[in-house]
């Protein structure tokens, strides 16, 4: 079977996001944030137009910050739908602003993002996918996967024998700290 890692090196959309991206823990909430963006964005589309496309989310989503994205209008989302550097889906784009909405919620209860994240981990894809179902918008079975798997709680983004494997392994993983 063909894998990420078999195909991204060199390439030149791929090979930087799974040398540099793919697997690696993130906890700022900006970070995690874009991560959950892209991963929405790719529903249903490839992960080459989602990189190509995402420098212009980054400037239409203004920076992925939460708290902009949160306050935006019936007008920003007439804004979005019309701007073709990303994917204009009218679900997807009110779903984004929706769940920066729950995530200024999480700040709430669990004082950030990541420490929502860590607070239910360890969770096995099944319960993650329960639980984003329920807190978030437009977050089924792929999207939650691959956000975890991409944001270091879920195992897979690496072969173990794809050199990528040990540099994230040495930053010790949420999805490696299961037994502890």
């Amino acid at each position: 079977m063909t894998t990420y890692c078999d195909i991204a090196p060199g390439h030149e959309w791929h090979g930087p996001y799974h040398d540099e991206e793919y697997g690696f823990p993130l906890t700022g909430e900006t970070a995690l944030f874009e991560r959950l963006v892209l991963e929405i964005m790719q529903a249903g589309l490839n992960w080459e137009l989602i990189l190509k496309r995402r420098a212009g989310m980054a400037d239409a989503f203004a920076g992925y910050d939460v708290d902009r994205i949160a306050a935006f209008g019936p007008g920003d989302e007439a804004r979005l739908r019309e701007d073709a550097r990303i994917i204009r889906n009218r679900l997807k784009i009110t779903a984004i602003i929706e769940n920066a909405r729950r995530i200024q919620a999480i700040r709430e209860s669990h004082g950030s993002f990541s420490g929502w994240l860590e607070t239910h981990h360890p969770l096995d894809k099944p319960a993650w996918v329960k639980l984003f179902k329920k807190t978030f918008k437009f977050t089924g079975g792929e999207i939650v996967g691959e956000f975890l798997m991409s944001a270091g709680y879920l195992p897979g983004a690496h072969d173990e024998s794809c050199p990528v494997f040990a540099q994230i392994a040495a930053l010790n993983p949420p999805w490696m700290r299961r037994g502890a």
